[in-house]
């Protein structure tokens, strides 16, 4: 599309946007804003803005002194913990590029990343060693391993050379920093696809990309220096959805988890309460466990006025409305992806709908993924890429475009055919939009169930299946079938003491909503559903394991 210069205000008002400037705010205003990381025994490490800020300049200057340079990539491999927030700002203000590691990828997409950004050195956890160790064979370009620990590097066995303490590094630094003033569409940092298809993908963000993001996300969710941020979404994932980029800029209180599992929520619903958390985010399933954590506490929790976004997949309507009435929390769906920097909608009620709607048709409402926050373009389109009405009923792909959204994909020019000519991104999402702009995701189109020639959404049934009060959690997959192309398979995961329940109960439930044709031909019982490394539903291994089952017969 080409710009129409108009009449120049100031040509030369040309003044940079880098994220360093997002910190330089934050120490201006509430360098005392308290800061909290959760170690990995469980005891908690706190300090202020101000205290990060100088270990900021100390990481850029530690940098520095091993050789690193402006444009240089950095393999990033951590938990949720003050250091990575440090590194955030540290590494990329000093001109190199946090390239995030996805630690659950498997060896050969860990080190398809690694040798794909062109990484040359890498800054990793002590306990994460083991992983890195499992692809250093495969990346030679490494020149060092900084590994963030407490202990001398002396106790720490590892075939990882050359290796330096990220502690003694920045105590041995200066703290003194001039921060070079970089171009703002020089890269910040770079997140790879999970790899559902083919190899990860590399996904660049620019400083402004990842500051002007920051500001619109700020701006849109009502963030202020009032909230407690507590950071649960992997830091490696997108960014971590952009809240340590958010928080930063309005001087929100922040506290990182850690690392953790599902079997820590005991400990972190105690954190998330004691210190009155106000915000956070987490995809379905551990909103969905940390649920059924907070039934079984001997005190009810009380989260009125939080805010707690859930993306990823949509949140089943028992699970939002289960999270309202017992603990006061909101759950606000949000959509996204590594392609648009996670925050791409937020469902938040206009109050003329307040006013117009019933509480039954609000929560029907909330099922929606929200409307497309400020600053994007955003159309449905059908198979022949025309646009189709917003008319809450017409079905295509979404395409997406904006300041943050992704022009391309790093070095991989054959994937040109999922940007438009005139700059939209694809997003490979099936969804309508209705009258009031708020976006129905229907299914991923790879996902859609096309049975006789006729679709089914998997995503409907699985939403509609876990309101059943006997089931946890549902996969609804299209596998192929000699008759009818394919058929769907369901794949059940029960509660805990749950009463017998067979599978034509399912299907007599499913018959309220779908009809006769559309219910599955099977329906299995599993302990555990196949996830992916980010937590989704893993569709993909789901298809593959089970894609005989109806050719058997």
């Amino acid at each position: 599309m080409k710009i129409k210069k108009g009449f120049l205000a100031d040509p030369g008002n040309n003044y940079q946007l880098n994220v360093t400037k997002l910190m330089e705010h934050a120490i201006r205003n509430f360098s005392r804003q308290e800061i909290i990381s959760r170690r990995n025994d469980g005891t908690l490490f706190r300090y202020t803005y101000k205290d990060s800020y100088i270990r900021m300049k100390k990481l850029a200057n530690a940098l520095e002194s091993l050789g690193i340079k402006i444009g240089d990539r950095i393999g990033v491999i951590a938990w949720n913990s003050h250091q990575h927030f440090e590194i955030y700002y540290g590494l990329p203000g000093m001109g190199a590029v946090m390239v995030s590691l996805n630690m659950r990828l498997a060896p050969q997409d860990l080190s398809h990343v690694i040798n794909h950004s062109g990484s040359k050195v890498i800054i990793l956890e002590e306990d994460l060693i083991p992983i890195v160790e499992k692809v250093s064979d495969l990346t030679k370009n490494i020149k060092k391993y900084i590994i963030i620990t407490d202990k001398d590097l002396s106790e720490i066995e590892t075939t990882l050379n050359p290796i330096f303490s990220f502690e003694s590094l920045l105590n041995q630094a200066s703290e003194e920093y001039k921060w070079p003033y970089l171009d703002e569409n020089a890269a910040y940092a770079a997140c790879y696809t999970s790899g559902t298809t083919g190899k990860p993908k590399g996904v660049y963000y620019s400083h402004r990309n990842a500051y002007i993001q920051a500001i619109m996300f700020a701006a849109q969710f009502s963030m202020s220096v009032n909230d407690v941020v507590f950071q649960m979404v992997p830091m490696f994932h997108v960014l971590g959805w952009s809240k340590p980029q958010a928080a930063t800029y309005v001087g929100a209180k922040l506290i990182f988890s850690g690392r953790w599992n599902l079997d820590d929520l005991d400990r972190l619903s105690e954190l998330i309460v004691k210190e009155k958390v106000t915000i956070s985010a987490a995809v379905p399933t551990v909103y969905m466990a940390m649920l059924e954590n907070f039934k079984k506490r001997e005190e009810k929790p009380d989260f009125r006025g939080a805010r707690f976004i859930c993306g990823g997949a949509e949140p089943p309507f028992s699970l939002m409305k289960g999270m309202w009435d017992f603990t006061g929390g909101e759950l606000i769906h949000s959509y996204g992806s590594t392609e648009a920097m996670a925050i791409t909608t937020l469902n938040m009620f206009k109050p003329w709908l307040r006013q117009e709607l019933s509480d039954e048709e609000l929560w029907e409402l909330k099922k929606k993924q929200g409307t497309i926050v400020s600053g994007l373009d955003v159309k449905i389109v059908d198979e022949e890429g025309k646009e189709l009405p917003k008319d809450g009923k017409s079905s295509g792909e979404i395409l997406l475009k904006g300041p943050w959204i992704t022009r391309s994909y790093f070095n991989a020019p054959e994937t040109r055919d999922s940007f438009t000519e005139d700059g939209y991104f694809k997003t490979g999402d099936a969804g309508s939009i209705d009258s009031e702009g708020y976006l129905k995701i229907t299914d991923r189109i790879k996902d859609v169930i096309k049975s006789g020639g006729e679709w089914i959404s998997s995503i409907d049934m699985e939403n509609f299946l876990m309101s059943h009060s006997s089931i946890l959690e549902a996969a609804v997959v299209g596998i192929p079938h000699p008759k009818w192309d394919e058929r769907p398979l369901v794949l059940v995961k029960l509660r805990e003491n749950t009463q017998t329940l067979e599978k034509e109960d399912i299907k007599k439930y499913l018959l309220k909503k779908f009809a006769k044709w559309q219910l599955p031909d099977e329906i299995l019982f599993i302990d555990e559903i196949s996830k992916t490394s980010v937590g989704k539903l893993d569709k993909k291994k789901i298809r593959e394991e089970y894609k005989q089952l109806y050719l058997k017969g």
